[in-house]
């Protein structure tokens, strides 16, 4: 809390002073506290999952237990075919979302900022927004081959749109104020949209690219599944077809964890990069 809390204008800030000191240990486990509180709801439900196949509620043969995926995926790393499936589907996504970003960001804040452009380009973008990626599936196959262009085409599309629309959204919500402030201080056009418009709108346009994040992973399992070699949806959708059922959620389990990495690293370069912006806690 502040600095200056007060009751009935008696400032409590030496009583709180002296109950961490009286209590330091308080201070030490706090992280640790609030790390098991987070990790209780994982724990319970690794505890359920592990439960229901050994105990016969539901046959193994349809749902393995935790410990035989993890032994799966530890078999999967002493034939050094975890790391090739996993470097397969990072290269990829990769490749999609960074295409993504960059081409979401440019055309939404064009688009944020000219509206006569919106005007002309937003009746066509709705319009292919409407079409999901995997009814276009074919048609990439189609144009770009069976090869890995028509996959990064596949992830690319799917995580495209929430970054043009994060982008546009957050320059279109500008305070108009700070931007007629600059202006009346002799600003130019240019100084406005880098350092006014452009970072008032970068908190919206790390939404969605945290959202496109999400949504290149799951392009991803179905880009893996036709015509891969290699990569975690190919590892899972070949286990199922020859009933290794183990491996099968090995790989399902891979794509969750390597999905909350890159959500991580998101999450980091969003702080990273947004210091300025501190939100409101009700633990603050």
């Amino acid at each position: 809390m502040s600095a200056n809390l007060q009751d009935n204008g008696v400032s409590l800030e030496p009583a709180l002073r002296a109950h961490r000191r009286a209590w330091p240990w308080r201070t030490w486990l706090q992280p640790f506290a609030k790390l098991a509180e987070r990790g209780l709801g994982l724990l319970l439900f690794l505890v359920l999952w592990e439960l229901l196949p050994r105990s016969g509620i539901v046959s193994e043969a349809y749902l393995s237990p935790p410990s035989s995926v993890i032994a799966s995926i530890a078999q999967l790393a002493e034939q050094n075919l975890l790391w090739k499936h996993i470097a397969a589907s990072l290269q990829r996504s990769l490749w999609g979302l960074l295409l993504a970003i960059g081409a979401g960001v440019l055309l939404g804040l064009l688009m944020g900022a000219v509206r006569r452009l919106e005007y002309l380009l937003d009746p066509v973008l709705q319009l292919f927004r409407q079409t999901s990626a995997f009814a276009l599936f074919p048609v990439f196959i189609l144009f770009l081959g069976i090869g890995e262009l028509s996959k990064v085409a596949i992830i690319f599309w799917a995580s495209f749109w929430p970054v043009l629309l994060s982008t546009i959204s957050g320059v279109k919500q500008v305070d108009r104020l700070l931007i007629n402030s600059a202006r009346s201080m002799g600003a130019t056009r240019r100084f406005i949209f880098f350092k006014v418009v452009l970072p008032a709108a970068s908190p919206s346009i790390f939404t969605g690219i945290r959202l496109a994040g999400a949504y290149c992973i799951t392009a991803l399992v179905a880009a893996e599944m036709i015509g891969a070699h290699s990569g975690l949806g190919f590892l899972t959708l070949n286990s199922q077809e020859t009933f290794q059922i183990p491996t099968m959620y090995a790989g399902i389990l891979m794509l969750a964890v390597v999905g909350l990495l890159l959500n991580y690293l998101l999450a980091l370069l969003e702080r990273r990069l947004l210091r300025w912006r501190k939100g409101l806690s009700l633990d603050d």
